[in-house]
C-alpha cells in the first residue's frame, strides 16, 4: 500500500513539474536580446519621404474560383466549409471582434500595409499602419527582424493597426471557440511578408518632400458615439499632406481621428477594412457627389491612422448616416453604410486641406523617441489564453509581458504612439471617480497626456507597436458590483483590458518619456 503511494506521489510530483516546465515554454520571453531605447535628431532639415501600399488580402481567399473564375464556395447554394476543406477539418479565416465563430465567407474589399518613410539623414523611420484588429509586439519585433534583414538601415519601424472589426484574427482569440487560437499562420507569414514589402517599397521611393497640417475639430463629430460616460471623444480631424517638393505632387496622407472601423458591425461576414476603404479611396481618387459635382482626390497612398478608441469609440447601429450623394439616411449596418461614412470623411478631409491658407514646410526638424516598457498581465482570462497557446506571446518575467511607447516630431506637429484602446479622458483630459468604481480613488492618470505634448498639431496614434486591449483610468475601473452609472452588468472594457493597473503604468511611462523628450528639446 505504501509503495502504490509512493508512486502515485511520484507521478503526481513528475506531472506537477512537467506541468511547470509546459507552462514555462509556452509563456517564455520570444525576444529575449530585444529591448527599445531610442532617442535620435535628424541632422538635416530637408526630409525625404517615401509611400507604398500593398495588399495584404487573403490569398487563401483565391482558392475559391475555379480556372475561370467562378465561385466553386456559395453559401446560398448551402455550400460549408466543411465542403470546401480537403481534409474534412473546419480551417477558415476567422474575422476579428466581435465574437467567437465567425469565419469569413468573402471579400468585400482589400486589406493593406499602408507605410510611409521619412528620411532625415541619420534618421530613417516607417511607419505602417496595417488593416488589422491588433498586432501583438512578440509580433511587430518579429517583422521588424524580417525588416532589418532587408533593410538595415530603417532605424525605427511603427506598426499600427486601423483596428477594423471585419479582418482576419491576428491576436489569437476570436476562433471557432474561446479555447481554440484563430490565427492562420499562412495568413500571419502573408501579413508580415506585406509589411517587409511595403516598408522597402516606401524606402526606394524616397523623394525631397514638404508637409501641409491641418486639423477640423467639428465637422466629423456626428460620426462617433462615446458609448460608456464620460462622454468625450477624440473626434478631431489631424491632416499631414505631404507633397513632392520637385513637382507638387502628393506623395502620401496621414489622416487621424479616433472611432473604431465596425460599422458593418457584427454580422457582417465578409473581409473588410470598412470605412477607412473608401475615405483612403476618395482621398486619392476623388469623390463625386452628384452628375455636377465632384472632388478631385490628390493622388499618392492615403493612410488612416486611428487614435483614441476607449470608452468605446464606434458609429453603432442606433447612429445614422446620410449619404452625402444620394441624401438618403441609412441606419442599419450595411456596406452602404460604411460607404458613406467614408465619402463623408473623403470629403472632409478633400475640402479641409484645399485651404490656400494652410502653410507648407520644406525643412522641418525630425526627432523621435522610443521605449520598452513591462506591464504586468493581471487579468486572468488572458493568463490563461497565454498558457493554452490562444495568444502566442511571451511573459518578459513573471506575469509580465512586453509592450512599447514612441514620440517623434516633425517640425509643428507630434505624434504619439500607444499600445492599445485609450480611453480618450486619459488623452484630452475629464477622468472621473463614479460612485460604485472599484477603487474608490481620485484619478491617477492626470494631468491629461495632451497637456504634456507639444505641437500645433498633435497627433495621436493609438494600437501602435502592440495590442494590450483597454486602456481604463484607474478611478473609473468596474468590475464589481454596484456598478457605475447604473450598469447592471460590469462594463465591456474591464474584460478586454490587460488590467486595472494598466493606465496608471502606461500614464507614468509616457509622462517620464515625454519630459525626458522635451528636456532634451525644450518646448
Amino acid at each position: 500500500m505504501k509503495k502504490t503511494l509512493k508512486i502515485i506521489g511520484l507521478i503526481l510530483a513528475l506531472a506537477f513539474i512537467s506541468c511547470i516546465i509546459w507552462v514555462f515554454i509556452k509563456t517564455k520571453d520570444r525576444h529575449p536580446d530585444y529591448w527599445v531605447d531610442l532617442d535620435l535628431e535628424g541632422e538635416q532639415n530637408e526630409i525625404l519621404a517615401g509611400f507604398s501600399k500593398v495588399s495584404i488580402t487573403p490569398t487563401y481567399f483565391e482558392t475559391w474560383t475555379d480556372a475561370n473564375g467562378d465561385a466553386q464556395y456559395n453559401p446560398e447554394d448551402g455550400d460549408t466549409f466543411e465542403d470546401k476543406n480537403q481534409n474534412g477539418e473546419f480551417d477558415a479565416i476567422w474575422l476579428a471582434g466581435f465574437q467567437n465563430n465567425r469565419p469569413a465567407q468573402g471579400v468585400l474589399d482589400s486589406l493593406w500595409a499602408r507605410t510611409m518613410v521619412l528620411d532625415a539623414g541619420n534618421i530613417k523611420m516607417a511607419l505602417c499602419v496595417i488593416d488589422m484588429i491588433g498586432f501583438g509586439n512578440d509580433e511587430i519585433i518579429s517583422t521588424r527582424k524580417l525588416i532589418e534583414a532587408q533593410i538595415p538601415w530603417i532605424d525605427y519601424v511603427i506598426i499600427a493597426s486601423t483596428h477594423v472589426h471585419s479582418s482576419p484574427d491576428l491576436m489569437g482569440m476570436w476562433g471557432p471557440s474561446s479555447f481554440k487560437r484563430g490565427v492562420n499562420p499562412e495568413y500571419l507569414d502573408q501579413v508580415q511578408r506585406g509589411i517587409v514589402k511595403s516598408v522597402e517599397e516606401a524606402y526606394k521611393s524616397l523623394r525631397p518632400a514638404e508637409f501641409k497640417f491641418a486639423e477640423e475639430t467639428d465637422r466629423l463629430k456626428p460620426l462617433v458615439g462615446d458609448t460608456r460616460p464620460p462622454v468625450i471623444l477624440d473626434a478631431s480631424l489631424r491632416l499631414m499632406q505631404v507633397l513632392d517638393r520637385e513637382t507638387g505632387e502628393t506623395l502620401g496622407t496621414i489622416m487621424n481621428w479616433g472611432n473604431h472601423p465596425e460599422t458593418l458591425w457584427s454580422q457582417n461576414i465578409q473581409i473588410s477594412s470598412d470605412f477607412p476603404s473608401t475615405w483612403r479611396d476618395g482621398v486619392e481618387n476623388g469623390i463625386s457627389l452628384s452628375d455636377s459635382m465632384s472632388i478631385d482626390g490628390f493622388g499618392g497612398v492615403a493612410i488612416f491612422l486611428n487614435g483614441a478608441v476607449g470608452g468605446l469609440m464606434t458609429t453603432h447601429p442606433s447612429m445614422p448616416i446620410q449619404d452625402p450623394i444620394s441624401g438618403e439616411e441609412l441606419l442599419e449596418p450595411s456596406p452602404e453604410k460604411m460607404k458613406a461614412q467614408g465619402d463623408i470623411l473623403a470629403q472632409i478631409t478633400l475640402e479641409t486641406l484645399a485651404d490656400t491658407s494652410l502653410n507648407t514646410f520644406s525643412k522641418l526638424n525630425l526627432r523621435l523617441k522610443a521605449k520598452s516598457f513591462a506591464l504586468p498581465l493581471d487579468n486572468k482570462l488572458f493568463q490563461l489564453a497565454a498558457v493554452i497557446g490562444i495568444f502566442d506571446r511571451g511573459f518578459v518575467s513573471w506575469k509580465k509581458i512586453r509592450s512599447e511607447i514612441a514620440i517623434w516630431e516633425l517640425g509643428p506637429a507630434s505624434f504619439l504612439h500607444v499600445p492599445g484602446e485609450l480611453y480618450p479622458e486619459i488623452l484630452h483630459g475629464g477622468i472621473e471617480s463614479p460612485e460604485g468604481a472599484d477603487f474608490g480613488i481620485e484619478p491617477v492618470e492626470v494631468p491629461a497626456i495632451n497637456a504634456l505634448t507639444s505641437g500645433q498639431f498633435r497627433f495621436f496614434g493609438g494600437i501602435s507597436n502592440d495590442m494590450i486591449g483597454y486602456i481604463i483610468p484607474k478611478s473609473q475601473w468596474d468590475v464589481e458590483p454596484p456598478y457605475t452609472y447604473d450598469y447592471e452588468d460590469r462594463p465591456y472594457g474591464e474584460i478586454n483590458s490587460v488590467g486595472p493597473e494598466t493606465a496608471p503604468i502606461l500614464h507614468q511611462e509616457l509622462k517620464s518619456l515625454l519630459q525626458d523628450f522635451y528636456k532634451k528639446n525644450p518646448q
